[in-house]
């Protein structure tokens, strides 16, 4: 395979136990999957179907009992991928007693740039995330979606290859998620980083992605895989539009939510 074509991130035959209550209990079982370069890839799954445990995975956090994680083709340890991908999860954790700009240089200093150059980039770029002028505003100041908003920044700002999302819009009222998943489309658009995002949200899967991975109850395997139908770039207007509305048919028949799961 070729540099260009290999995949930023493959799993293959990832297994994952863990005890709970005594019991020994398979979290993930023999899942493989890949996410390209430049490529939008969302994962949905029922509850407790391994989604969250397969990001901590990735993102280094923890270590599957067996299988092979790469990065841009290379076998690596948990150890070796803390730090190669920006992972944000279901809650924005902005600290309260830092300022919006401070927040979002979070990420930079925790790859090693100082405080002050760290808060000088993130300055410059509140603008494109909609926070210009609440740069000095603490959390408690914010909006939802504007927390949010800060969230992304900090993760998207150490310009990583591999971004992972953990139902970044799970907490948000449906006019704030619906307006964010626009903005995060065309941010996307704009950044062109590889990304492996987790969702409860069939229509937000079919929106954001390129592909479109279903997973079985626990334990997680994949069940299913959906090449999304619709162009790029994205709109809200398209969410009426037959490929839309085909592909989230078939997603929910997938999910067993319309007849037959699909083959």
């Amino acid at each position: 395979m070729t540099p260009a074509r290999m995949p930023r991130l493959e799993l293959e035959d990832i297994i994952s136990t863990y005890e709970e209550a005594g019991q020994h209990l398979i979290a993930l079982d023999g899942l493989s999957l890949t996410v390209g370069k430049a490529e939008f890839v969302a994962l949905v799954g029922p509850s407790g179907s391994g989604k969250s445990t397969l990001l901590d995975i990735v993102a280094g956090l923890m270590t599957q009992d067996s299988g092979a994680v790469r990065l841009n083709g290379e076998v690596t340890t948990a150890k070796q991928r803390l730090g190669q991908s920006a992972y944000m999860q279901q809650r924005d954790l902005l600290l309260p007693w830092r300022t919006t700009t401070s927040n979002a240089a979070l990420g930079l200093e925790a790859s090693g740039v100082s405080r002050s150059v760290a808060e000088k980039m993130a300055a410059a770029e509140l603008w494109r995330f909609g926070l210009d002028g609440f740069g000095n505003a603490y959390p408690a100041q914010l909006s939802g979606g504007m927390r949010q908003r800060a969230a992304f920044l900090r993760t998207i700002l150490p310009r990583k290859e591999l971004l992972l999302f953990d139902e970044p819009f799970g907490a948000l009222d449906a006019l704030t998620r619906s307006e964010l998943q626009v903005w995060l489309a065309g941010l996307w658009e704009q950044e062109r980083s590889s990304v492996l995002l987790v969702t409860h949200d069939v229509e937000e899967a079919v929106f954001l992605a390129d592909r479109v991975i279903v997973l079985t109850p626990r334990p997680g395997r994949v069940a299913f895989e959906l090449t999304v139908s619709l162009p790029r770039p994205r709109s809200r207007t398209m969410i009426a539009s037959p490929e839309f509305i085909r592909d989230r048919a078939t997603l929910l028949q997938a999910l067993g939510f319309l007849g037959e799961p699909c083959p």
